[in-house]
């Protein structure tokens, strides 16, 4: 068996970056943008007033007076330019007239027609926001997984298409005789479908997209027209049929060329990948929770590299131990647990019930409180690292 790093590195190397596509940038929310984009005009474009005032030439002092001579508003400049003793009463955004170097507040003047006086305690302005505050022509945006506040941005920088990652297409399919889909009739002896949905949620939200496919059952024939239903897809996942039993039929397909198989991991012993026929391969454990977690572990790291993210691995965070744990084994656990606020850090607390079939368990999760191979017995008040989910 192979440590949990060890088969995240060689389920990486099997997951290259895509090519690249261009999007409107409405459509660019939550897309990795793989190539930087750089701003096509300076923001603001102009020496822009910060506040509703009146623009004004010089250092005025109170009691200094000033006839308005026109107005400025966002949209509307002010054509003319601004001499000594005049003003321009203006509205934040809008350009500031040349000739003026600062915006009085409106709150520090008396109006009286068309004339000003500015009022005692003037601040020191000058309330300006110079040309090119926030950025200039040529300025990038790196590439990165594109949030709200970055589309904003590039709106801003006039940028309205998108170099982007395709997204990869991910073929689940689950397998078995035991299994029927939510909505049919199982027999006695047969299970609901359940690992499918949730990996299906996993892949969208993490950029992909998910093709469920039918179950497959338990015959090479089956097994063989099902996948080859998958052969245009970026990635192939199978979920169960990848252990040892006489109907574990994974592993054995034709075409499959082993990466890995089992590693020292708690749950997702039988985990596998490879290729087949050339498309990255991940066989997922059958056992709900097994499943899920390993989705976690290696799927979705396998999405982020085909989309390019530089550092696809999950990243640990640290918590605090609410309870004494015994030592742990030959296999790291990613053990089901729950989180409740801390001080300095959240405190954590593994469920007592640990089996891979509890989805109920799982459901009341929100972090996987990862034990190393081997590690010693653990106190309460121990910071130990966990996985949020």
């Amino acid at each position: 068996m192979i440590s949990v790093e060890e088969a995240l590195a060689r389920c990486l190397a099997l997951a290259a970056p895509l090519s690249s596509e261009s999007v409107p940038l409405a459509a660019a929310a939550g897309r990795w943008m793989c190539a930087a984009a750089a701003a096509k005009r300076d923001q603001p474009p102009f020496p822009a007033s910060a506040m509703d005032g009146y623009a004004v030439r010089g250092d005025p002092r109170p009691g200094d007076g000033f006839m308005v001579v026109g107005e400025a508003g966002a949209g509307h400049a002010f054509a003319g330019r601004v001499g000594p003793g005049q003003a321009v009463r203006i509205f934040t955004g809008a350009p500031v007239p040349a000739g003026a170097t600062r915006v009085i507040l409106q709150e520090d003047v008396v109006a009286v027609g068309d004339r000003i006086t500015l009022k005692d305690g003037l601040d020191a302005g000058p309330h300006v926001r110079p040309l090119g505050q926030d950025f200039r022509v040529g300025d990038s945006l790196s590439p990165r997984k594109l949030r709200a506040n970055d589309l904003a941005l590039l709106a801003a920088m006039n940028v309205p298409q998108v170099t982007v990652t395709r997204k990869p297409v991910i073929a689940l399919i689950a397998t078995g005789d035991e299994l029927v889909m939510p909505g049919e009739a199982p027999r006695p002896d047969q299970i609901i479908a359940s690992n499918s949905f949730a990996l299906k949620a996993m892949v969208e939200a993490e950029g992909g997209l998910a093709r469920l496919l039918p179950i497959a059952r338990d015959s090479e024939a089956e097994l063989a027209a099902v996948l080859g239903l998958a052969e245009d897809a970026d990635l192939i996942v199978t979920i169960g049929g990848a252990s040892v039993g006489d109907h574990d039929l994974v592993g054995k397909v034709a075409g499959l060329e082993h990466s890995f198989w089992k590693l020292a991991l708690r749950p997702g012993k039988p985990l596998m990948a490879g290729r087949l026929n050339g498309v990255p391969l991940l066989g997922l454990p059958g056992n709900p929770v097994s499943a899920i977690v390993c989705g976690h572990l290696f799927l979705l790291p396998m999405i982020r590299a085909m989309l390019g993210d530089p550092a696809p691995a999950p990243q640990a965070r640290l918590a605090r131990l609410a309870v004494e744990l015994p030592a742990n084994g030959a296999r790291a656990h990613y053990m089901r647990a729950r989180l409740s606020p801390g001080d300095a850090a959240p405190d954590i607390a593994p469920f007592d019930r640990q089996d891979s079939a509890l989805l109920s368990i799982l459901g009341q999760a929100d972090a996987l409180l990862i034990r190393p191979v081997d590690a010693p017995p653990s106190r309460a008040g121990d910071m130990v690292p966990y996985l949020p989910l």
